[in-house]
């Protein structure tokens, strides 16, 4: 008679996430002022075994500033993870921040982390020692008589030589629509890839952070009605930045072919990054404050400049994330460098 151990753990965290986010761009013709605040707690409970396998749920509950409703909305968490270097496997509703805040915001804005906290679908990463490849579905839109069938389905990844790395970062939206809709909808395919080089020189000459890429955006979009051509779109994106102590300036430039073609028609349901791209030259200048850098709790405040359409518009950021678990649980994302790992919290 044999025997087999199995040894399994209670896990917990509890996460809280408090914004204050204000957007000035009055007389813009692409983007419009808006304020959007207010607090986001998220616990969760599970159970974790064999070091590798982890199955969690829990919900995601957001409270508008000024809001009637004590909870505005709901969002549930629930799935099993298995993590075992050098791969990791995702799959269920879980915190989008797992899988998808590398992603610039000509792919998906920063509204989406208060709105859309979570992934509903499937996250596979491989991460051997110079970098890593991910692929994702993210289904967002379940077919109804009210409702669009839409997803998303990804692939990114990043090769890193000595202080260099080339990056790359794509996706498909797929929006069809409705049940059985008295007008035709169009069906429309988004496609949209970031191909870049970069350098990362972070810890040299006292910068906590020293870092720069630059890369090639193509857009691929079309609607299938008629001829259903598709449309292509070019532009050049460059990042840039710079850290000492808590201060530091991250710098976005881009210079193109005005991005989303058809947001008229479709706004923010057909795309979910910033539409300043709309335009076809547009910098963001982002200086930030990390007054709380702690290894569960990070407070920033950060001054944006945008420069568009020949003015100078500006936004204003607070942002608290505290993040608690019980002792005994360790994050299953994997540990990485710090150019694969910074995460994007403006």
């Amino acid at each position: 008679m044999s025997f087999r151990l199995f040894s399994q753990d209670f896990v917990w965290k509890a996460k809280l996430f408090t914004f204050f986010d204000n957007i000035e761009f009055s007389g813009s013709d692409v983007k419009s002022s808006q304020t959007m605040s207010g607090v986001m707690l998220a616990p969760e409970v599970g159970f974790k075994w064999d070091t590798v396998h982890k199955i969690a749920g829990g919900v995601n509950l957001l409270h508008e500033f000024g809001g009637a409703e004590v909870i505005g909305r709901i969002f549930p968490t629930a799935y099993y993870e298995y993590t075992g270097r050098p791969f990791r496997f995702i799959m269920g509703a879980f915190p989008r921040s797992e899988a998808l805040e590398r992603y610039p915001r000509v792919f998906f804005q920063d509204s989406l982390s208060y709105y859309r906290p979570d992934i509903n679908g499937i996250y596979l990463e491989y991460h051997p020692s110079r970098g890593y490849v991910n692929a994702w579905l993210d289904w967002t839109g379940r077919q109804s008589e009210t409702v669009r069938e839409a997803f998303f389905a990804g692939i990114s990844g990043q090769y890193n030589y000595r202080n260099l790395y080339a990056r790359n970062y794509s996706y498909m939206f797929h929006y069809a629509s409705k049940m059985d809709p008295f007008v035709h909808e169009a069906l429309h395919d988004n496609m949209l890839f970031l191909t870049s080089l970069g350098a990362d020189l972070s810890g040299r000459m006292g910068f906590s952070c020293l870092e720069i890429n630059a890369g090639w955006v193509l857009g691929l979009e079309r609607a299938r009605i008629g001829a259903g051509d598709w449309i292509s779109m070019n532009g050049l994106l460059v990042e840039s930045r710079v850290e000492y102590e808590f201060a530091g300036l991250f710098n976005t430039f881009y210079a193109g072919d005005g991005m989303m073609n058809f947001y008229e028609d479709h706004n923010n349901d057909l795309y979910w990054g910033d539409p300043v791209y709309r335009a076809k030259v547009y910098d963001r200048l982002d200086i930030y404050f990390r007054f709380l850098r702690k290894q569960r709790v990070d407070l920033r405040l950060t001054w944006s400049l945008h420069f568009l359409e020949g003015n100078i518009y500006n936004e204003q950021m607070l942002k608290v994330r505290i993040d608690i678990n019980n002792s005994r649980y360790t994050s299953g994302r994997q540990k990485v460098s710090t150019i694969n790992n910074r995460m994007r919290f403006d």
